[in-house]
């Protein structure tokens, strides 16, 4: 994975409107030009009043009042104080008017005009929220780095931001490679298959939140291969390639990338997802991955996910690891680490995992029934139903 990072930074800073900034990333800190509340107002429909003149209500003595205002929520008037021994009639939300200090919610009058009959007291400050109560002006209300979800957009909305510096989506163009792939619907000729790693990737990178830019597939020629890449790489902070860099007699992507300065080809003591790479085409970084499909979608996982993170400006890290009592027994060879498609029980106490299908990289119909990747280290070969083992929680974030 350190290798892959080093090839990434975060995308360029852009200014946005806070309407299309959900799911981006601050750039720079957000800093409150107002108060928030930005006067005294009201937290409950009813009646503000000075808190000395109530202070003797009770159900069977209630104190009777006149109602010189009524303010609504919205109301823009600067109304002149309340009087001793009156009330204003107020709704939530409203400004205070001067002179109240307190707020009797209505369920505690007979809602009356122009008289109210109020039968508790009320201590100074009930059902006020204050000037400033929650935010200050100057108060520092994200920090850069911050991921931007519905609550941080309301926090901001409130403070009068109507834009936002952040980082750009991270641009990312996928290129699944082989002669043997066509598009999904086209009529299979001997020896073809539909091509899943393409919309596969596509898929798990918008999911992690990148703009897929492109989706791509090439033969196995490999000058033609890097030709692709490079129109790839022009619009393209990350180009991601899946098949032809094993050992085979036919690998086009270690034909076409080998010779490039800071290429990298190796075996990675993992299973699926042994043979991986990386390599720089026209500056920017290019991540090769293994062709069969589950390694394909586990590579990506564990090494694209993160890098991608840190394009949009946060931290590069992998998805939380939980433990989990497994169900049944299983074995994983010897000397490399295993990242088994398994189903995770979220609702057992504790949490139980049991593994889907078999291992081979191929198995398509297992990986889509599982949520989660079963991580035996590679020193385990076995292990008996009931172990307590480490899980990656892969599920959707929805």
């Amino acid at each position: 994975m350190a290798a892959v990072l080093a090839l990434v930074g975060p995308t360029p800073v852009v200014e946005v409107p806070l309407g299309g900034a959900d799911g981006l990333v601050l750039a720079r800190e957000a800093v409150s030009a107002v108060d928030l509340p930005p006067w005294d107002n009201s937290a409950m429909d009813g009646y503000a009043v000075h808190a000395a003149d109530v202070a003797a209500a009770a159900p069977d003595a209630p104190v009777v009042l006149p109602v010189v205002a009524d303010v609504p929520a919205g109301d823009v008037r600067r109304h002149p104080p309340v009087p001793a021994g009156s009330v204003a009639r107020i709704m939530t939300g409203a400004p205070l008017p001067p002179g109240a200090d307190a707020v009797v919610p209505v369920e505690h009058t007979d809602a009356g005009l122009p008289r109210v009959r109020v039968d508790r007291p009320a201590q100074p400050g009930a059902h006020i929220r204050r000037r400033a109560g929650d935010v200050r002006a100057g108060q520092v209300l994200l920090p850069a780095g911050t991921l931007l979800g519905a609550a941080q957009v309301a926090l901001l909305a409130a403070t009068g931001h109507a834009v936002v510096a952040v980082h750009r989506r991270p641009r990312i163009a996928v290129v699944a490679t082989g002669d043997e792939l066509v598009a999904p619907g086209q009529r299979l000729d001997h020896g073809q298959i539909h091509d899943s790693n393409g919309p596969a990737l596509a898929a798990a990178l918008r999911a992690a939140g990148a703009e897929v830019v492109a989706v791509e597939r090439s033969g196995d020629d490999a000058p033609a291969l890097l030709a692709l890449l490079e129109r790839c790489a022009a619009g393209a902070d990350l180009v991601v390639t899946s098949g032809g860099v094993s050992a085979g007699a036919f690998d086009p992507v270690k034909e076409a990338l080998a010779g490039l300065p800071g290429a990298q080809f190796v075996a990675v003591a993992m299973q699926p997802g042994k043979p991986q790479g990386l390599a720089r085409v026209a500056g920017v970084p290019v991540v090769t991955l293994p062709g069969n499909p589950v390694s394909v979608l586990v590579s990506c996982e564990l090494f694209v996910r993160p890098a991608v993170r840190r394009l949009r400006g946060l931290a590069a890290t992998a998805r939380p690891t939980t433990s989990a009592v497994l169900t049944t027994d299983m074995t994983s060879p010897a000397g490399r680490r295993q990242y088994a498609r398994a189903r995770l029980d979220r609702t057992a106490e504790p949490r139980t995992v049991a593994p889907v299908g078999g291992a081979g990289s191929h198995l398509l119909g297992a990986l889509a029934l599982a949520d989660a990747l079963l991580v035996v280290p590679e020193d385990v070969t076995t292990l008996s139903a009931g172990s307590v083992v480490t899980v990656l929680d892969v599920a959707d974030e929805r």
